[in-house]
């Protein structure tokens, strides 16, 4: 299923709304680090977010390393960040 590729104008304004994502340098990816009190918080909020994705069916890249948590967010299918992505990051930033 086809995807519609988010407009600069869209991606800008989600950014500008969402100050803590930041555009990763190819441009077809927003990219956000999370730092917790310790390792059962960063999973803690991995696990949450993990149900958000299945829920939604966008799955997130993340690396986690102790405390810190790093998500990369894109559509694949639309080549770049989609309404999926925008709908994820709200969701997200509601865990927080």
């Amino acid at each position: 299923m086809s995807v519609a590729k988010l407009s600069d104008a869209e991606r800008d304004a989600l950014l500008a709304e969402y100050s803590g994502w930041n555009l990763r340098a190819d441009g077809v990816a927003i990219e956000r680090k999370f730092e917790f009190a310790d390792f059962s918080e960063a999973l803690a909020f991995m696990t949450r977010v993990a149900l958000l994705a299945e829920c939604q069916d966008h799955h997130p890249e993340w690396f986690n390393v102790y405390n810190r948590v790093e998500i990369t967010l894109t559509t694949h299918d639309a080549g770049g960040l989609s309404v999926r992505d925008v709908v994820m990051v709200k969701s997200i930033e509601v865990l927080l």
